[in-house]
C-alpha cells in the first residue's frame, strides 16, 4: 500500500484542478526564475492568478528539487 503524499505536494491535486496546468507546465514557469528569492518566485505564481497558499508550496518543492534537498 502507497503512503498518502504528504507536506507540499499534497496540494498538487488541487492546484491542476483549480488552475488547469499540470504541475510540470508550473515549474515550467519558474525555470526562468531559478535565481530569484523564493517570495519573488512565489509573486510571479500569483500575478499568474495562483493563491499563495498554492503558490507557496508550488516554489518550496520546486527549490528543494532544485538544490537536491
Amino acid at each position: 500500500m502507497t503512503e498518502p503524499v504528504k507536506g507540499p505536494r499534497s496540494y498538487f491535486p488541487a492546484i491542476e484542478a483549480k488552475y488547469g496546468r499540470t504541475i510540470d507546465e508550473w515549474i515550467a514557469e519558474l525555470r526562468p526564475l531559478a535565481g530569484e528569492k523564493h517570495m519573488e518566485q512565489v509573486a510571479h505564481l500569483k500575478e499568474l492568478g495562483m493563491g499563495h497558499g498554492h503558490a507557496n508550496a508550488l516554489v518550496h518543492v520546486f527549490r528543494s528539487e532544485r538544490d537536491g534537498a
